[in-house]
């Protein structure tokens, strides 16, 4: 990808990035002051957990979700703004709650969550000029909603460009070996891009996961309904987004689950899983190998200087 899309209704300045890129790396929006988006979605692995599943799922990566059509597993966010907006800053596996079937926010702590982040900003001295600068037309500028709207800001611009097979798209014939040329002519033929496609090789539909055989309760844990504890659906059981592709070599555990560390063997999984073909070990090496070809160039993140908390700042 070359260039992320822009929010809906947003022309994010400068100062909007900025003051979103402080945000994502700073625990005081959780409760505890002990996580900051960072925590889980780390800039230094892949933007990813690294470390299997928080509340229940995996922490998606953050890198190149802005081309996602929706951000969650189950979709209850329809871009980066409402993801942000809808994430539980505050001590996140408390404040799920088991409903039907799946784990789900606890809209009624997250209110007060909210209310309270925007205060402890209030209280740090630093961050009044930031969020003036950034919200310039705005009276009060610090506010959950801007919170939001500031981190998706700095989140659009983590972008992975120039991998491998950007480069091969481009006329560039050296830039996959043969193994990752015929790796990318089975994940054709055997299906695997009829889901995996578009700017991010997949995050553009949701599907099944267990389509041709199911997983079995390690990968698809019997509790987690997908998509139909959002919709209600009985079409939406064990329903969840389509990963995007890029950079999966970097950002092992794999499916919403996590149970599963090895590259190779989550490319055999899905061939049974999702295409109802068992795939000879050749054939799953070599896909492998094209997946590998997805990795492009990492941002550069220089760790921004947070404003100090001072004698009134809002303690834990």
């Amino acid at each position: 990808p070359e260039g992320a899309p822009p929010l809906p209704g947003e022309r994010p300045a400068p100062e909007m990035v900025s003051l979103g890129k402080m945000l994502y790396f700073d625990p005081r929006l959780s409760e505890k002051q002990d996580m900051s988006c960072n925590s889980c979605h780390n800039l230094a692995m892949g933007g990813a957990s690294g470390h299997g599943s928080l509340g229940g799922r995996l922490t998606p990566t953050v890198f190149n979700a802005v081309f996602n059509t929706a951000q969650f597993w189950d979709g209850r966010a329809s871009n980066l703004k409402e993801q942000v907006v809808k994430s539980v800053m505050v001590n996140p596996a408390a404040l799920l709650v088991t409903r039907g079937g799946a784990m789900t926010p606890n809209t009624s702590e997250m209110n007060i969550a909210k209310q309270r982040t925007a205060e402890r900003l209030k209280s740090i001295p630093g961050y009044v000029p930031a969020f003036k600068k950034a919200f310039p037309s705005e009276a009060e500028p610090i506010t959950y909603d801007n919170i939001g709207r500031a981190i998706a800001a700095f989140e659009t611009t983590l972008i992975t460009p120039d991998a491998p097979f950007d480069r091969w798209l481009r006329g560039d014939d050296a830039a996959l070996s043969e193994v990752q040329k015929q790796g990318l002519k089975l994940f054709m033929d055997k299906g695997c891009s009829n889901c995996h496609n578009g700017t991010n090789i997949g995050g553009g539909r949701f599907a099944r996961f267990g389509v041709a055989k199911n997983p079995g309760p390690d990968l698809l844990p019997a509790d987690d309904v997908g998509r139909f504890a959002l919709t209600r659906d009985v079409n939406d059981k064990y329903v969840f987004k389509v990963p995007g592709l890029r950079n999966v070599e970097l950002i092992p555990p794999y499916f919403h689950s996590g149970r599963i560390w090895d590259l190779n063997e989550a490319v055999a999984v899905m061939g049974e899983t999702q295409l109802g073909q068992k795939l000879s070990g050749e054939e799953t090496a070599k896909i492998a190998a094209f997946l590998k070809s997805l990795t492009g160039r990492q941002p550069e993140i220089t760790i921004p200087a947070l404003p100090p908390s001072v004698a009134t700042t809002i303690r834990p």
